[in-house]
């Protein structure tokens, strides 16, 4: 039988794009696969490879950590980055020489992302005699337990039989002298000039579009909404993640750093939004960063900032039910992730908040009524700690509702927690583990579905 000429060249036709196809599949898992080779400077994975462990609460020590790893491996020197939560005594003491940027968040505790490690790992001294390591140790020494969890750390690394290759080198709210010594001693590890300063963080210009006072006549500090533009640039972030904002200098010509707050947006959006309070000093006078934000600056001026990925505040896919629970301008880091659900089916997303005064305090309320007729948000519960007839906070809420938060975790929900480290968070972490146990809450730390963005 012959053959239909038609026929055949539509066969063929189908083959070859078939065959682009494959190639094109191929192309690209190999560019992704070297893109990802290539993120720390083709970082080496031989005997002889430094392994850069990193316990990072808002994604500052995982940023150090990569830096880290570039500059050993620029300098000759291999290296690798894990996530310290990924390892146990084995895994250390087979890396043989070790890096570690370890964070401590509010008053010594470990980033959530460690809590196994630390529970079942640092329970007890380890056999790593022949290990060395260097640990760069991060926190803010306005709290009493400064680096604290470095500090913990270091302890039970010297107990383990760990030799330290040099001093623990602390950085109190990233102090670029304190950098600038641990770049030095990657130099003496590698034998090589590790260069003086890492090239500085890239910002970019974003214009403030809008500042709305959201509780007018409240009881607590003026809580302002902020909206900037990027000027002249695409900037891709997901829920969860940090804005650095650069600060104008001082009247003395001093650099004041940069201030870190929740994007309370997504790109979607075409804006990064914020929840600043006003802060007051106790002389009367505004805070520095906040001060400047929510009066000095005005709409129409510019500012310098970069958006930062905080991947342990990173939430979970649609289909995953969602409780948010908050206070204050911590609905800040809470709204973008109910943002994120619009227009997708998913599991739900309860949002549990508490503030001071229904009347003035109710920040952004018709947007959740819009948020729960449109079910991107699917249940609302709010406190008033200063109204008569409530004077709760939301810890409360989690008291009263621990059968339906035990349905919600059993069905597989994630809880993201975000506002005041004092109060608050403690508050609802010991409510918590009243309501779901200490194990199960210690479970849904380490499998990632009980997370913080608490300051």
């Amino acid at each position: 039988m012959t053959a239909d000429p038609v026929r055949w060249l539509w066969t063929a036709a189908a083959v070859g794009l078939w065959l682009l196809v494959v190639i094109a599949v191929t192309w690209s898992r190999t560019r992704a696969r070297r893109a990802a080779a290539n993120r720390a400077g083709a970082l080496a994975s031989g005997a002889d490879a430094v392994t850069v462990a990193f316990a990072s609460q808002t994604g500052l020590a995982e940023e150090l950590a990569w830096m880290t790893a570039r500059s050993l491996s620029e300098a000759g020197t291999g290296a690798r980055v894990m996530p310290l939560g990924e390892l146990d005594a084995a895994t250390l003491r087979s890396a043989g020489r070790l890096l570690i940027v370890a964070s401590t968040t509010g008053e010594g505790d470990a980033p959530d992302g460690v809590s196994r490690f630390v529970r079942q790992t640092m329970g007890a001294p380890a056999d790593l005699s022949g290990v060395s390591y260097g640990l760069l140790a991060l926190g803010d020494n306005t709290y009493t337990d400064f680096c604290g969890f470095g500090r913990a750390l270091d302890g039970w690394l010297r107990r383990s039989g760990a030799e330290p290759l040099f001093d623990r080198v602390e950085v109190d709210n990233g102090d670029a002298g304190a950098v600038r010594h641990w770049q030095h001693q990657l130099g003496l590890l590698t034998g090589s000039t590790i260069q003086a300063d890492w090239t500085p963080p890239a910002y970019d210009r974003w214009t403030l579009i809008e500042r709305r006072h959201l509780n007018p006549g409240s009881p607590g500090g003026e809580a302002w909404l902020l909206g900037f533009a990027p000027a002249g640039h695409d900037p891709v972030w997901s829920a969860g993640d940090i804005a650095e904002i650069g600060l104008p200098a001082a009247a003395d010509g001093t650099d004041p750093g940069s201030r870190e707050y929740s994007v309370a947006s997504l790109p979607g959006d075409g804006r990064a939004d914020f929840i600043v309070r006003r802060m007051t000093r106790p002389d009367g006078s505004p805070g520095l960063a906040s001060g400047w934000l929510t009066h000095d600056l005005a709409v129409g001026d510019t500012v310098s900032m970069r958006i930062r990925a905080n991947r342990s505040f990173h939430g979970p896919a649609p289909e995953t039910p969602l409780i948010l629970i908050g206070n204050g301008t911590g609905l800040a880091g809470l709204r973008a992730h109910w943002k994120a659900r619009a227009g997708h089916t998913h599991g739900g997303a309860w949002l549990i908040f508490g503030e001071r005064t229904r009347a003035h305090d109710a920040f952004l309320d018709d947007e959740l009524q819009a948020a729960l007729m449109a079910r991107d948000l699917t249940r609302l519960d709010r406190v008033f700690s200063r109204d008569a007839e409530d004077g709760r906070y939301v810890q409360a809420l989690i008291v009263e509702y621990a059968a339906t938060i035990r349905d919600w975790v059993n069905r597989g929900a994630a809880i993201l927690v975000c506002g005041s480290l004092e109060g608050m968070s403690k508050g609802v972490q010991a409510a918590l583990t009243d309501a779901l146990g200490a194990d199960r809450l210690a479970e849904l730390i380490e499998t990632g579905r009980y997370r913080r963005d608490v300051y």
